[in-house]
This record gives structure tokens, C-alpha cells and sequence, in this order.
């Protein structure tokens, strides 16, 4: 099934576990706390309101030095979009825009993609995976897996989502790592 396809289906859980994971994964490039978004995960395993734990994240973020890339920008305004009411109807287009901008922010990222198609994204999220880049498909693949974890098992699926997070968290880090010392002057890996 096309990521497109289990955004439709999904339910209000499994619409806020999506847009959440999205915008967790690309906390490295927000100079923040992994751990921001915890309360937003706990407030959706216990069925709880997250408008309050959303303003405390909201408000860390904003605390932070505002990053000029547009990968930064992006992944920013992933949080800054979230719906403080928790209904399918209002978390359906913004887990849809949080899948696009986290697919965007790992093709900025990708050294892979250099000069890759940005429609590509949309064919990538229809299912047509062929011509994605490494990191962009990665990216993919974790989105789904996310949606048919919460589909699947729902609030059981939760734990699994979170760790699906955390690692594509992890492999971004790296690749921002990777990005600033190849970006340091007299660095070998920019030469």
C-alpha cells in the first residue's frame, strides 16, 4: 500500500504518531533535545489532550537559535503546524504535509540527490520508489512503517513507532555530522 494510501486510512492516532515521528526524526537539525517531543508520544499512549505538552514543545523550539538552512525551516514548521485539537480531520493534512516536508528535508540532506527530481517525492509517496534517493527512501520506508505499526497494533503499536523514530533520528544526526565536518574549513572530507 502507498504511503498516500495509509494516510487516508489511518486514524486519529495513527494520523498524530505520524506527523509526531515525522518532526522527531528531523530534531538534529533543530539544536534541541531529543527527548522534546517525550510528552507528545506519552499524551498519545495514555489517550491524553497533547495541546499542553504541544505549547512546551512549541515554546522550547522557539527558544532556540532559528536555523537559517530550509531543511531547518522545515522541519521547525512541521511542529509549529500541529493541531492543538487531536481529531482525524484536522491531523490528516498535517501528517500529509509533515510526510512531504520530511521527505523534502531528507533530499536536501541526500548527497545522493543532487539535482533530483522534487516530484519525485510525490511519486515516491504513490509508490514508485525507483528513482528516490538513498536517504529519501529510507525516510519513506520508515513513514510507512510507522502508520502500519499504529494500523496494526494500535496504541500497542506505539513503542515500535517511537523506536522507528529514534533510529531515523539517529541516521539523520549522522548525516547533519557528517554535513558540518565536511563544511569545517581545512576538513579533508570537504576537499
Amino acid at each position: 500500500m502507498s504511503l498516500v494510501d495509509l494516510i487516508a486510512q489511518a486514524d486519529e492516532r495513527g494520523l498524530a504518531a505520524s506527523g509526531l515521528a515525522c518532526s522527531d526524526r528531523c530534531l538534529p537539525l533543530l539544536g534541541v533535545d531529543d527527548e522534546l517531543l517525550r510528552p507528545l508520544w506519552a499524551s498519545l499512549a495514555e489517550g491524553a489532550d497533547w495541546g499542553g505538552s504541544l505549547e512546551r514543545a512549541r515554546a522550547a523550539l522557539h527558544a532556540a537559535e532559528p536555523a537559517a538552512e530550509e531543511a531547518a525551516q522545515l522541519a521547525r514548521r512541521m511542529l509549529d503546524a500541529a493541531p492543538a485539537e487531536r481529531t482525524a480531520e484536522a491531523l490528516r493534512p498535517w501528517a500529509d504535509a509533515c510526510s512531504v516536508a520530511s521527505l523534502r528535508v531528507h533530499g536536501l540532506l541526500d548527497p545522493a540527490a543532487d539535482g533530483a527530481d522534487p516530484d519525485g517525492l510525490d511519486a515516491g509517496r504513490a509508490g514508485d520508489t525507483a528513482d528516490l534517493p538513498p536517504l529519501v527512501a529510507a525516510e519513506l520506508r520508515r513513514q510507512a512503517a510507522v502508520l502500519e505499526l499504529l494500523a496494526g497494533h494500535g496504541a500497542n503499536g506505539l513503542r515500535g513507532a517511537l523506536e522507528v523514530s529514534v533510529e531515523g533520528r539517529r541516521v539523520l544526526r549522522a548525516v547533519v555530522s557528517r554535513r558540518a565536518r565536511a563544511a569545517e574549513p581545512g576538513s579533508e572530507e570537504g576537499l
